[in-house]
């Protein structure tokens, strides 16, 4: 559990270096170093992880939603 934080704090280092365009699923486990996409896609049924949305048949996420997502864990774990 203390290296998931630990990733989630060097993920909020990163955050602020995101790209400008919209993230994959792939770009998410190789941001937080996933297990693997399904991961990402369990986030998704269970609505605890970033927020997504579909072009088309393909899930994408905007950064300025994952670096939020990120600061709320943030803040969950400072209380």
């Amino acid at each position: 559990m203390a290296s998931r934080r630990l990733a989630v704090a060097e993920v909020a280092a990163e955050s602020r270096a995101l790209p400008s365009r919209y993230l994959t699923p792939d770009d998410l486990v190789a941001m937080f170093d996933l297990a693997s996409v399904e991961t990402v896609y369990q986030w998704r049924r269970k609505r605890t992880g970033p927020r997504g949305f579909r072009v088309g048949r393909h899930l994408r996420f905007d950064p300025v939603d994952v670096r939020a997502w990120v600061e709320s864990l943030r803040e969950g774990a400072a209380a």
